[in-house]
């Protein structure tokens, strides 16, 4: 294992490993509940807000751009802690959370549960309260 392995392993510098497009991924936890609440992605100048703002910054594939989690919604994230993995790639940051995370109006991201039965593999509504109306926040 090379010296810059073992430093991003076990050292206490943080040393983002970015993927070949210069993003990490990120998944945002509820501070309070531990509900995965959205797994978004970083690059460097998202994460270096992030930690100066206390306030979660992503960066959207889909448009190319810079974002900060709730300038339009309003839905802010407050970061409380912020995690690296073993080797650096990815980031677990626990939040408040105030109002929806999610872009479809509900708390979390993750709002279908996965299950095989009869006639094959079927998705099924848990916690799939909207919180807000998507399309009256995000006009276009």
């Amino acid at each position: 294992m090379s010296s810059e392995t073992i430093d991003r392993e076990e050292g206490l510098n943080l040393q983002p490993k970015f993927d070949m497009h210069g993003l990490v991924t990120c998944v945002a936890t509820d501070v309070a509940t531990g509900d995965v609440l959205m797994v978004a992605h970083m690059n460097d100048e998202a994460l270096r807000k992030t930690i100066a703002s206390g306030e979660a910054w992503y960066f959207s594939r889909s448009r190319n751009t810079l974002w900060r989690k709730g300038e339009t919604s309003g839905h802010i994230q407050r970061v409380v802690e912020m995690r690296v993995d073993c080797d650096q790639d990815a980031v677990w940051i626990k939040v408040e959370q105030h109002g929806a995370a999610c872009h479809t109006g509900r708390h979390s991201c993750f709002y279908r549960a996965v299950a095989a039965g009869v006639g094959g593999t079927r998705l099924s509504l848990v916690d799939a309260d909207r919180l807000f109306d998507p399309k009256a926040v995000y006009q276009k």
